[in-house]
């Protein structure tokens, strides 16, 4: 089993990337190599914010990672909260606040309208790849279901009736944002990555 730095120390994100990934490889979170501080993340886009997050823990810890950045765009809300969806409503990474935000801002829109954007940036022997996931549909007036995390209890994807929240973790790994960009990850991966 070949083995990868994933530069994150959010649970959610490994777990639901490893599930993604499967047996193949192994994600090594950044607590396993000893990185626990805050990685800058002050870039104005998700691809920005990625590339950050892998250069830095790259060059700080000589080793090979990738590194991912979310955001949700709203098109009634010309895009946002984007690259600010983690901190949209404070600096707390509080979602359920983040939620709250969103649907106040959104009340009485007609046009609910959204879509997940992932970026993951590999760094591998001091070049970078870059792979996108994007994943459309509308964001619902309130929250359903208890699964996910984030934005997922009020975001219904297109061609579905089930929030991410209220999908089978198993369906939602299959077809979000992260599933189409890791499963782009792993198509390099398989093709470049060698022990």
């Amino acid at each position: 089993m070949k083995s990868i730095v994933f530069a994150t120390n959010n649970r959610h994100k490994v777990d639901e990337i490893q599930a993604i990934l499967g047996e193949e490889f192994k994600i090594i979170p950044l607590s396993e190599i000893g990185c626990n501080e805050d990685i800058p993340e002050t870039s104005m886009t998700i691809e920005g914010n990625a590339t950050q997050k892998a250069l830095y823990v790259s060059q700080k810890y000589n080793v090979d990672c990738f590194a991912d950045d979310t955001g949700l765009e709203v098109e009634a809300l010309g895009g946002k909260p984007g690259v600010n969806s983690a901190r949209y409503a404070g600096s707390g990474h509080d979602f359920d606040a983040n939620v709250t935000k969103l649907l106040k801002e959104l009340r009485g829109q007609l046009s609910r309208r959204a879509r997940f954007k992932t970026v993951i940036s590999f760094i591998y022997d001091d070049n970078e790849m870059l792979f996108e996931g994007i994943i459309n549909g509308i964001i619902i007036t309130e929250r359903r279901g208890k699964g996910g995390f984030g934005y997922d209890p009020v975001f219904v994807p297109d061609g579905y009736d089930q929030t991410f929240a209220e999908m089978p973790s198993e369906l939602k790994n299959s077809i979000s944002h992260r599933a189409i960009a890791t499963r782009k990850l792993i198509k390099y991966l398989k093709e470049n990555f060698k022990e």
